[in-house]
């Protein structure tokens, strides 16, 4: 037998198989095996060569030149061959139970029983990490010692802290800390006397013994002493069997979904140094060694040592032996968890069932916060990996989840209450959906195993609150293997089709077959072409060139790519999406054809129908995602995984640039093409596609979502002149493909808008094409949903269309979203057209014509208005009147409809306007009435354009001054004319300083005072007058005031009472004749008693006109009380004393008791002021007591105070 580290005779085979861990390293020799005290050692049985080192070193080199030569390895990658023993026994380890070896073989030698055990364990620590640490792919399981606390995350110090708590790198840094010692291996020779069925005996009637099956590992494990806790030993055992730990038990008492760092580290031992763990036979064939005092002391001390434990079964299974009826005697031989796998027993990694069910329900009830959703989609992430390992887990784990989503106590309470579920918790379900379609559809899944998934899912489908597919609308869609339903159901009412859940379409697939032999040769085989294939009808199996291609729906033939990636067969994912992505670029040109064929006919209708109800980005299996994903990590520099040469211990752990190259090509693309260029292309075409909007906020925001995911993963990527060779021919087929393009000159009104789209392509194409640039982004401008009248027949559908999606209005739920979008495209246009007037003015007319929000014109204004003028350069006039026209259109828009940003937009305008000239100012001031409202105008505009700084600003002569003013005169008028409520005073502050003006303002008021003007607008204006020298003119607004004026008794705290004081005071000063007109006013609009009061005291303290204007000292005697029209006030006064007294007195309380008696105090003080007024105001005191005697308490306050 050859030797490791030596070339074999050359007639045997070499088998360089790289990749199987720690435990077969390159150039490794195990070490030799000793026979003491029956303990073994799990090396291996042959010796080191003898050969010269540079006779290995040669022969090593000669085999990985040869293995680099047939594919096998990489050149300058080295390894040892193995021998045949190894071979052997590795196969055999990973395939048969060792029940099955025994079976077969009459007598095993002792070496090959040893290899067998020894490649039993797991070699690779890949699978190790995945079962202890999320996303095995940020870990690096064969860091050197120290790398484990060391090595720094993506996110930082803490990221690479909380890395580090993980089960799998705190593992490894107890193994490197030494904290691994007694080791021990149980089981290599198993005696024909165990039998299965007593194995299974044993299970039924122990259930609370965990019964350890497969080969048996153990050893403890030290926890070094922390701050606050002390050393811990913690006994571990793990189980396992064809190179997978099939159970692990652990005193640690950890409760996770995860395997704790104890197992971690004892696992990494037996991979890293199987030469140190000492091997036992299996305990039955220890116990068959003894003698019955023997048997009889190991029994009766295990009972002691673990006597709480094991006595009660020690008990029963005493009584059980004893009895020759009972079920253990019918059974030859007993169990023996120590000594390998029955053949009976399922083969699987331990997987802590009960654990994920509970980690589950704790996100779900944690309902989002704590980040629940990030742990979530943590363990779909770890399904994921589960499948790619092809590990049968992934799908026991999903069941598992979805088992406790369908349980969660939410779904039921959302649909009773018709309420939504969160966006985030919808995505989740999304991921579960996507997940089982990617199970039910492995190629190499068993039927039973597919008729069992089939039975579970329509179990989940069939309970009521299973989440339909696109959220509230689960029938508008047809299904998955057909783009149109056929047959007699074809017409059916939408409204009576079952919903769509989100398991509707993992069922569907469970139809689907692997077995179509055009299929199989796709995705086996580089080599699958037929040049003589002349077929070139629209469903052809192979194209022009010879290539083949896949027809089928589109989102399912991806689901096939997903699923074939997500189970580890990347190779035939891309050939499968190779031939899609030529079947799409086919029928591409195809659709291209038959548009031109019929484009006058359709252009003269101006009519479309929507030939795409399945848009492909946004929807449920996003199959140009999974396309664009496949083909870009084939063109990944550090995928080596990819391409067979995979090594886990070097890459993992180290978080690397995403770096993408136009890597040798496919055989069936053109030449020079790349997948990077086939990724961009189909992307491209996909996000080109014109398709309806669908129903619901859910379904809508989706589409929004995942076409800015695409695009965001696009602009990653560094366009050279290949990549915009592809941008250059998609755009212009986009442009000329009709009803097949969203981009066609002729779409449905409710195709999805490509605003989003055409802003990356418009940036991306611009500094290579600007005439494509700006012709894609200005034809995707349009938003034809909010058009006033759609063009006849645009609803119209043809027959098999209509029966899927009913006529309806459109509900366009992210329409503020779209909107907005829309905007984003016409800013970036505006932007890039500065200094090109031609340009500016097509963008110009886009905008006005098909952006219909006042808000987004406006923010397009300000854009504009922003780029023109940047301070390091002089203003771009043309831009500046691009930004005013779309001003103006604001002003109209918003004119006559209620928007709180108005006074803001009227603001900016004049801005905008004082920017551009005088020319401008005018202008808006001339046509004020189409723009603002009369008080926008007199208040803002003319108010602002005749201030300073807006002269000094444009550095006006006399002459443009005289003129501006001359506008804003005219316009002050106009507006006092058609709002003299709101605008005359705006109008004669306005005109001030032309008499003419001023006079004609001051007639308007006048005119208005009679009928339209509040007293509250012409006191405000009679002040004005006052304020500025008219004080007649004041007089004069002040009565007309008072004559819409009234004030009853107990508004003592009115707002005008400080207008009529005025009002007298400034009739006082003016005259005695003023002030005998007003006080009449004053009587029949006030009825408030100490408002009334309080004239009658200032018009006695001083002579009327006394203090007369500038100064000037009137001489006369103070007015009497007996006389008019003081009389006339005093009498009112009193009478309003008493007129509130009585109306007080009905409903007073005694908290008010003394301020009452306050009040008649301030009424005898005005009763006093008359002649007879004592006589008068003990009559009213004695009226009060005999009227009120009832009020006892009161009208004694009343008698002390009064009498």
């Amino acid at each position: 037998m050859a030797e490791r580290g030596q070339l074999p005779p050359p007639t045997k085979r070499l088998c360089c198989r790289p990749g199987y861990g720690s435990g077969c390293r390159l150039g490794q020799q195990v070490g030799g095996t000793g026979l003491g005290s029956g303990v073994l050692y799990a090396g291996s049985g042959s010796s080191s060569s003898s050969s010269s080192s540079s006779s290995s070193a040669a022969a090593a080199a000669a085999a990985a030149a040869a293995a680099a030569a047939l594919g096998l390895l990489p050149l300058g990658k080295t390894q040892s061959p193995e021998s045949l023993l190894d071979i052997a026994a590795r196969k055999v380890a990973e395939k048969w139970p060792f029940q099955r070896v025994e079976e077969r073989f009459e007598r095993i030698p002792e070496p090959v029983q040893r290899r067998i055990v020894y490649w039993s364990f797991p070699r690779s620590e890949k699978e190790i990490c995945m079962y202890s640490s999320f996303n095995s792919s940020t870990e690096d399981p064969a860091a050197a010692p120290g790398v484990a606390t060391a090595g720094t995350a993506p996110g930082g110090g803490a990221d690479a802290a909380a890395e580090n708590r993980l089960p799998f790198r705190r593992g490894i840094a107890l193994l490197d800390g030494g904290c691994v010692d007694n080791v021990l291996q149980v089981g290599s020779k198993r005696r024909a006397a165990k039998a299965s069925k007593g194995q299974k005996f044993w299970e039924r009637n122990h259930q609370f013994i965990e019964v350890l099956k497969g080969f048996h590992l153990s050893g403890t494990v030290t926890e070094p002493a922390m701050q606050s806790e002390p050393e811990t030993v913690c006994n571990v055992a793990i189980s396992f069997d064809r190179c997978k730990i099939t159970s692990v038990t652990c005193s640690c008492g950890n409760k996770d979904i995860f395997y704790c760092a104890h197992v971690v580290a004892l696992s990494l031992y037996r991979i890293r140094k199987p030469d140190r763990v000492k091997l036992h036979l299996p305990i039955s064939e220890t116990l068959f060694q003894m003698n019955r005092d023997q048997l009889q002391k190991f029994v009766q001390y295990l009972i002691t040592v673990h006597h709480t434990e094991v006595l009660p079964t020690a008990q029963k299974l005493a009584d059980e032996i004893l009895s020759q009826n009972s079920e253990i005697n019918q059974v030859h031989g007993a169990p023996d968890p120590t000594a390998g796998a029955s053949i009976d027993d399922e083969n699987c990694w331990h997987l802590d069932e009960e654990q994920v069910q509970e980690q589950v329900k704790l996100f779900l009830s944690q309902g989002g916060y704590h980040g629940s959703g990030k742990q979530l989609n943590l363990l779909f992430a770890k399904v994921r990996e589960m499948l790619k390992m092809r590990d049968s887990n992934g799908a026991r784990m999903l069941t598992l989840i979805t088992e406790q989503f369908m349980a969660d106590p939410r779904l039921s309470l959302w649909r009773q209450q018709g309420t939504a579920m969160t966006d985030k918790y919808r995505q989740l379900w999304d991921e579960l959906g996507a997940l089982w379609m990617c199970i039910v559809l492995n190629p190499h899944c068993k039927l039973e195993q597919k008729a069992s998934w089939l039975k579970q899912l329509k179990k989940w489908n069939n309970v009521d609150v299973c989440p339909w597919e696109d959220g509230n609308h689960g029938n508008e869609l047809p299904n998955l293997t057909n783009t149109l339903p056929q047959g007699a159901n074809a017409n059916q009412d939408s409204s009576n089709r079952p919903h769509r859940t989100v398991f509707t379409r993992a069922i569907e697939a469970c139809d689907l077959h692997w077995q179509d032999s055009h299929l199989q040769h796709i995705i086996s085989s580089d080599l699958y072409t037929n040049y003589c294939y002349h077929d070139d009808t629209e469903n052809s199996l192979f194209d022009s060139q010879g290539w083949p291609l896949w027809h089928e729906h589109v989102p399912t033939a991806c689901a096939r790519v997903d699923a074939l990636r997500s189970h580890g067969y990347p190779r035939e994912a891309l050939r499968l999406a190779i031939a899609i992505v030529n079947t799409l670029r086919r029928q591409q040109q195809k659709q291209l054809e038959m548009f031109q064929a019929q484009k006058k006919e359709l252009l003269h209708k101006g009519v479309t129908s929507i030939t795409n109800l399945e848009g492909w980005v946004g929807h449920p299996l996003d199959p140009i995602g999974t396309l664009f994903s496949s083909l870009m990590e084939a063109c990944r520099v550090d995928d080596e995984s990819f391409h067979g040469f995979s090594d886990f211990t070097g890459n993992v752990g180290q978080c690397k640039s995403l770096e993408y190259q136009h890597l040798p090509a496919h055989k069936f693309l053109e030449e020079g093409e790349s997948y990077l260029m086939l990724a961009v292309e189909v992307a491209l075409i996909g996000l080109g596609q014109q398709r309806i909007m669908p129903d619901g906020l859910y379904a809508q925001e989706k589409v929004c979502r995942n076409e800015e995911q695409l695009i965001s993963k696009l602009q990653e990527i560094e366009l050279d002149d290949t990549l915009v060779k592809i941008f250059r021919k998609q755009a212009v087929f986009l442009l000329e493909a009709g009803p097949y393009s969203g981009l066609g000159e002729v779409i449905h009104r409710e195709s999805v808008p490509m605003h989003t789209f055409a802003k990356y392509l418009f940036t991306s194409l611009l500094p290579h094409d600007a005439e494509l640039a700006y012709k894609t982004a200005l034809r995707a401008m349009r938003l034809l949903v909010l058009e006033s009248t759609a063009p006849l027949g645009d609803m119209s559908r043809p027959h098999h269309i209509a029966s899927v999606v009913p006529n309806r209005y459109p509900r366009w739920f992210t329409l503020s979203h779209i909107e907005s979008q829309q905007c984003e495209v016409a800013s970036t246009m505006l932007t890039a057209s500065k200094g090109d007037v031609q340009r500016l003015e097509t963008v110009l007319e886009s905008i006005q014509k098909n952006i219909h929000s006042s808000s987004h014109i406006f923010k397009l204004a300000q854009d504009a208005f922003k780029i023109a003028t940047l301070m390091d350069s002089l203003p771009d006039v043309t831009l500046l009147k691009v930004s005013l026209e779309l001003g103006l259109q604001v002003m109209r828009m918003t004119l006559s409809t209620l928007n709180w940003r108005r006074r803001e937009m009227v603001r900016w305008l004049v801005t905008c306007a004082t920017e551009i000239g005088v020319y401008a100012l005018d202008s808006i001031m001339q046509n004020w009435f189409t723009l603002f409202t009369p008080t926008e105008a007199t208040s803002i505009v003319a108010t602002t354009v005749m201030s300073n700084s807006t002269i000094v600003r444009l550095h006006l002569d006399c002459h443009q001054q005289e003129n501006l003013a001359s506008s804003a005169r005219t316009l002050a008028l106009q507006c006092a004319m058609k709002d003299p409520q709101n605008c005359a005073l705006s109008a004669l502050t306005l005109c001030e300083k032309d008499h003419i003006a001023f006079e004609t303002a001051y007639q308007i008021v006048l005119d208005a005072a009679t009928t339209g003007m509040s007293y509250s607008q012409l006191f405000t204006i009679a002040r004005y007058m006052e304020h500025r020298g008219y004080p007649m003119r004041a007089y004069k607004l002040a009565t007309l005031a008072m004559t819409h004026l009234n004030l009853s008794y107990n508004q003592d705290t009115h707002p005008a009472i400080n207008d009529v004081l005025w009002a007298c005071a400034l009739s006082h000063s003016l005259g005695k004749n003023e002030l005998a007109a007003i006080i009449p006013l004053v009587v029949k609009s006030v009825k408030c008693a100490t408002v009334l009061s309080d004239i009658l005291r200032r018009c006695t303290l001083t002579t009327p006109g006394m203090v007369g204007l500038h100064g000037r000292r009137n001489s006369g005697k103070l007015m009497s009380l007996d006389k008019a029209p003081l009389r006339q006030l005093l009498d009112a006064t009193i009478g309003a004393y008493i007129n509130t007294t009585h109306s007080r007195l009905t409903h007073i309380s005694p908290r008010h008791y003394s301020e009452f008696i306050e009040f008649l105090s301030k009424a005898r003080e005005t009763f006093l002021m008359a002649h007879d007024g004592h006589i008068q105001f003990t009559q009213f005191i004695d009226n009060l007591k005999q009227i009120y005697k009832g009020k006892k308490k009161l009208m004694m306050l009343v008698r002390e105070r009064f009498g």
